[in-house]
Protein backbone atom coordinates (compact mmCIF):
# COMPACT_ATOMS: atom_id res chain seq x y z
CA UNK A 1 0.00 0.00 0.00
CA UNK A 2 1.35 3.23 -0.64
CA UNK A 3 2.02 5.47 1.60
CA UNK A 4 -0.89 8.03 3.62
CA UNK A 5 -0.12 11.55 3.87
CA UNK A 6 -2.40 13.95 5.72
CA UNK A 7 -2.18 17.97 4.74
CA UNK A 8 -4.01 21.09 6.03
CA UNK A 9 -4.72 24.32 3.80
CA UNK A 10 -5.17 26.26 6.92
CA UNK A 11 -7.01 29.59 5.23
CA UNK A 12 -8.63 32.57 6.72
CA UNK A 13 -12.11 31.25 5.94
CA UNK A 14 -12.26 27.84 5.73
CA UNK A 15 -9.38 24.35 6.62
CA UNK A 16 -9.13 22.18 3.69
CA UNK A 17 -7.61 18.67 4.82
CA UNK A 18 -6.75 16.17 2.10
CA UNK A 19 -5.92 12.17 2.49
CA UNK A 20 -3.25 11.31 0.19
CA UNK A 21 -2.60 7.57 -0.50
CA UNK A 22 0.68 7.95 -2.82
CA UNK A 23 0.01 11.30 -5.16
CA UNK A 24 -3.82 9.85 -5.31
CA UNK A 25 -6.39 12.49 -3.16
CA UNK A 26 -8.55 9.75 -2.01
CA UNK A 27 -10.36 12.05 0.86
CA UNK A 28 -11.31 15.69 1.57
CA UNK A 29 -12.71 17.74 3.67
CA UNK A 30 -13.85 21.42 3.77
CA UNK A 31 -14.12 22.90 7.70
CA UNK A 32 -14.32 26.79 9.24
CA UNK A 33 -11.09 28.37 10.49
CA UNK A 34 -11.67 29.13 14.05
CA UNK A 35 -8.46 30.65 15.13
CA UNK A 36 -9.43 30.34 18.79
CA UNK A 37 -9.83 26.46 18.66
CA UNK A 38 -7.48 24.61 21.45
CA UNK A 39 -4.94 21.92 21.33
CA UNK A 40 -7.80 19.72 22.57
CA UNK A 41 -10.36 20.29 20.03
CA UNK A 42 -7.89 20.52 17.36
CA UNK A 43 -6.54 17.07 17.64
CA UNK A 44 -9.92 16.01 18.00
CA UNK A 45 -11.24 17.16 15.10
CA UNK A 46 -8.47 15.47 13.25
CA UNK A 47 -8.47 12.03 14.81
CA UNK A 48 -12.17 11.76 14.09
CA UNK A 49 -11.66 12.51 10.50
CA UNK A 50 -9.32 9.53 10.47
CA UNK A 51 -11.57 7.51 12.18
CA UNK A 52 -13.98 8.07 9.88
CA UNK A 53 -11.88 6.97 7.30
CA UNK A 54 -10.87 3.96 9.21
CA UNK A 55 -7.04 4.98 9.19
CA UNK A 56 -5.18 4.64 12.29
CA UNK A 57 -2.81 7.65 12.76
CA UNK A 58 0.39 4.98 12.97
CA UNK A 59 -0.22 4.36 9.25
CA UNK A 60 0.84 8.10 8.83
CA UNK A 61 4.13 9.01 6.96
CA UNK A 62 3.59 12.25 8.03
CA UNK A 63 1.86 15.81 8.37
CA UNK A 64 2.03 19.16 6.48
CA UNK A 65 0.64 22.11 7.21
CA UNK A 66 0.16 25.47 4.83
CA UNK A 67 -1.20 28.01 7.10
CA UNK A 68 -1.76 31.66 6.81
CA UNK A 69 -3.50 31.85 10.43
CA UNK A 70 -0.73 32.25 12.58
CA UNK A 71 -2.50 32.56 15.80
CA UNK A 72 -3.80 28.89 15.18
CA UNK A 73 -0.20 27.42 14.45
CA UNK A 74 1.04 26.54 18.22
CA UNK A 75 -2.43 24.73 18.96
CA UNK A 76 -2.27 22.86 15.48
CA UNK A 77 1.69 21.68 16.65
CA UNK A 78 0.74 20.76 20.25
CA UNK A 79 -2.73 19.28 19.29
CA UNK A 80 -1.68 17.29 16.32
CA UNK A 81 1.55 15.72 18.63
CA UNK A 82 -0.79 14.57 21.16
CA UNK A 83 -3.77 13.01 19.27
CA UNK A 84 -1.75 11.68 16.63
CA UNK A 85 1.40 11.40 17.99
CA UNK A 86 3.45 12.90 14.73
CA UNK A 87 5.21 16.35 14.82
CA UNK A 88 3.82 18.29 11.81
CA UNK A 89 5.53 19.94 9.10
CA UNK A 90 4.85 22.89 8.39
CA UNK A 91 5.44 24.72 5.22
CA UNK A 92 7.30 27.94 6.50
CA UNK A 93 10.95 29.80 5.61
CA UNK A 94 13.91 27.66 5.27
CA UNK A 95 12.15 24.70 3.94
CA UNK A 96 13.58 23.08 0.51
CA UNK A 97 11.01 24.31 -1.77
CA UNK A 98 12.46 23.43 -5.15
CA UNK A 99 11.76 26.58 -6.41
CA UNK A 100 14.34 30.03 -6.48
CA UNK A 101 12.06 32.67 -5.15
CA UNK A 102 12.70 35.57 -7.46
CA UNK A 103 11.00 38.34 -4.44
CA UNK A 104 12.30 40.91 -2.29
CA UNK A 105 11.25 39.16 0.66
CA UNK A 106 10.97 35.20 0.35
CA UNK A 107 9.78 35.19 3.66
CA UNK A 108 6.81 37.06 3.74
CA UNK A 109 5.26 34.59 0.98
CA UNK A 110 1.99 32.81 2.30
CA UNK A 111 2.28 29.12 2.74
CA UNK A 112 -1.13 28.82 0.18
CA UNK A 113 0.85 31.01 -2.45
CA UNK A 114 4.19 29.35 -2.63
CA UNK A 115 2.28 25.67 -2.36
CA UNK A 116 -0.18 26.97 -5.26
CA UNK A 117 3.02 27.86 -7.37
CA UNK A 118 5.04 25.05 -6.94
CA UNK A 119 2.16 22.51 -7.94
CA UNK A 120 1.70 24.41 -10.64
CA UNK A 121 4.69 23.92 -12.18
CA UNK A 122 5.03 20.37 -11.44
CA UNK A 123 2.21 19.57 -13.64
CA UNK A 124 2.32 22.24 -16.30
CA UNK A 125 5.87 23.55 -16.51
CA UNK A 126 6.96 26.75 -17.03
CA UNK A 127 5.78 29.89 -17.76
CA UNK A 128 2.48 29.37 -15.79
CA UNK A 129 0.00 31.89 -13.96
CA UNK A 130 -2.04 30.30 -10.86
CA UNK A 131 -5.08 32.12 -9.61
CA UNK A 132 -6.26 31.16 -6.18
CA UNK A 133 -9.86 32.60 -5.19
CA UNK A 134 -9.97 31.92 -1.67
CA UNK A 135 -10.67 34.76 0.88
CA UNK A 136 -8.35 36.86 -0.78
CA UNK A 137 -7.66 36.40 -5.16
CA UNK A 138 -4.02 35.78 -5.72
CA UNK A 139 -1.88 35.41 -8.82
CA UNK A 140 1.49 33.45 -8.19
CA UNK A 141 3.30 33.91 -11.92
CA UNK A 142 6.42 30.69 -12.39
CA UNK A 143 8.78 31.74 -15.15
CA UNK A 144 9.83 29.33 -17.66
CA UNK A 145 12.77 27.97 -15.44
CA UNK A 146 10.54 27.11 -12.46
CA UNK A 147 11.15 30.69 -10.64
CA UNK A 148 8.38 31.98 -8.41
CA UNK A 149 8.40 35.92 -9.76
CA UNK A 150 6.00 37.70 -7.54
CA UNK A 151 2.36 37.96 -8.19
CA UNK A 152 -0.93 39.91 -7.49
CA UNK A 153 -3.27 39.82 -4.37
CA UNK A 154 -6.67 41.43 -4.64
CA UNK A 155 -9.74 41.34 -1.80
CA UNK A 156 -11.80 38.09 -2.97
CA UNK A 157 -15.62 38.28 -3.56
CA UNK A 158 -16.64 37.59 -0.47
CA UNK A 159 -14.79 40.25 1.65
CA UNK A 160 -16.31 42.58 -0.69
CA UNK A 161 -19.93 41.60 -0.66
CA UNK A 162 -19.48 41.43 3.14
CA UNK A 163 -18.00 44.77 3.10
CA UNK A 164 -20.74 46.54 0.38
CA UNK A 165 -23.51 44.80 2.55
CA UNK A 166 -21.92 46.24 6.14
CA UNK A 167 -20.60 49.85 4.57
CA UNK A 168 -24.65 50.28 2.89
CA UNK A 169 -27.62 51.01 4.89
CA UNK A 170 -30.13 49.40 2.28
CA UNK A 171 -28.20 46.85 0.30
CA UNK A 172 -28.04 43.05 1.28
CA UNK A 173 -25.79 40.35 1.58
CA UNK A 174 -26.92 38.65 -1.17
CA UNK A 175 -25.28 35.08 -3.10
CA UNK A 176 -22.19 35.66 -5.40
CA UNK A 177 -23.70 34.29 -8.63
CA UNK A 178 -24.10 35.25 -12.18
CA UNK A 179 -27.60 36.68 -12.70
CA UNK A 180 -29.83 35.75 -15.82
CA UNK A 181 -28.26 39.15 -17.63
CA UNK A 182 -26.08 41.89 -16.63
CA UNK A 183 -28.68 44.74 -16.28
CA UNK A 184 -30.34 44.00 -13.02
CA UNK A 185 -34.14 44.59 -12.66
CA UNK A 186 -34.02 44.45 -8.64
CA UNK A 187 -31.57 45.22 -6.18
CA UNK A 188 -30.63 41.59 -5.74
CA UNK A 189 -29.37 40.77 -9.21
CA UNK A 190 -27.90 44.28 -9.56
CA UNK A 191 -25.80 43.69 -7.07
CA UNK A 192 -24.81 40.11 -8.09
CA UNK A 193 -24.63 41.46 -11.60
CA UNK A 194 -21.53 43.82 -9.90
CA UNK A 195 -19.91 41.13 -8.17
CA UNK A 196 -19.87 38.57 -10.43
CA UNK A 197 -19.04 40.33 -13.44
CA UNK A 198 -16.94 42.87 -11.34
CA UNK A 199 -14.35 39.90 -10.46
CA UNK A 200 -14.68 38.60 -13.97
CA UNK A 201 -13.53 41.90 -15.34
CA UNK A 202 -10.54 41.71 -12.44
CA UNK A 203 -9.46 38.50 -12.96
CA UNK A 204 -9.66 38.51 -17.05
CA UNK A 205 -7.92 42.27 -16.42
CA UNK A 206 -4.87 41.38 -13.89
CA UNK A 207 -4.08 38.31 -15.76
CA UNK A 208 -3.82 39.69 -19.27
CA UNK A 209 -1.87 42.48 -17.96
CA UNK A 210 0.58 39.79 -16.23
CA UNK A 211 0.86 37.90 -19.19
CA UNK A 212 1.77 41.33 -21.37
CA UNK A 213 4.60 41.46 -18.87
CA UNK A 214 5.20 37.94 -18.85
CA UNK A 215 4.56 36.49 -22.35
CA UNK A 216 2.23 33.63 -23.02
CA UNK A 217 1.79 31.12 -20.09
CA UNK A 218 -0.52 28.26 -19.03
CA UNK A 219 -3.33 29.99 -16.85
CA UNK A 220 -4.05 27.61 -14.34
CA UNK A 221 -7.29 28.68 -11.56
CA UNK A 222 -7.79 26.86 -8.08
CA UNK A 223 -9.88 27.49 -4.94
CA UNK A 224 -13.69 27.29 -4.17
CA UNK A 225 -15.06 29.69 -6.91
CA UNK A 226 -13.08 29.69 -10.18
CA UNK A 227 -15.34 26.09 -11.43
CA UNK A 228 -17.81 29.67 -11.66
CA UNK A 229 -15.77 31.85 -12.79
CA UNK A 230 -14.19 29.37 -15.72
CA UNK A 231 -17.90 28.59 -17.18
CA UNK A 232 -17.54 32.05 -18.40
CA UNK A 233 -14.09 32.93 -19.47
CA UNK A 234 -11.71 31.43 -21.76
CA UNK A 235 -8.41 32.89 -19.83
CA UNK A 236 -8.03 29.56 -17.90
CA UNK A 237 -6.12 27.28 -19.36
CA UNK A 238 -6.80 24.54 -16.31
CA UNK A 239 -9.44 24.30 -13.57
CA UNK A 240 -7.59 22.34 -10.71
CA UNK A 241 -9.28 22.47 -7.29
CA UNK A 242 -7.30 20.77 -5.23
CA UNK A 243 -3.87 22.65 -6.32
CA UNK A 244 -3.00 23.69 -2.66
CA UNK A 245 -3.09 20.18 -1.51
CA UNK A 246 -0.93 18.84 -3.87
CA UNK A 247 1.36 21.52 -3.47
CA UNK A 248 1.85 20.80 0.14
CA UNK A 249 2.22 17.00 -0.57
CA UNK A 250 4.99 18.00 -3.17
CA UNK A 251 6.78 20.13 -0.64
CA UNK A 252 6.78 17.35 1.86
CA UNK A 253 7.67 15.18 0.09
CA UNK A 254 10.73 17.20 -1.03
CA UNK A 255 11.63 18.05 2.52
CA UNK A 256 11.87 14.02 3.51
CA UNK A 257 13.42 12.25 1.11
CA UNK A 258 13.30 8.73 0.44
CA UNK A 259 16.65 6.80 2.01
CA UNK A 260 18.02 5.33 -1.31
Amino acid sequence: MSELLLVLDVGNTNTVVGLFQGSDLISRWRLSTHADRTADEVGMWLRQLLDLQGVDPAELVGIAVGSVVPPIDPWLREGIGRYLGIAPFFVEPGIRTGMPLRVDAPQELGADRLCDAVAAHEFYGGPCVVIDFGTAVTWEVVSANGEYLGGAIAPGPGVTADALASRTAKLPRVAIAPPPRVIGKGTVDSIQSGLFYGYLGLVEGVTRRILDELGDAVVIATGGFAEDIAQHTDIFRHVEPDLTLHGLRLLWGRNHPREP
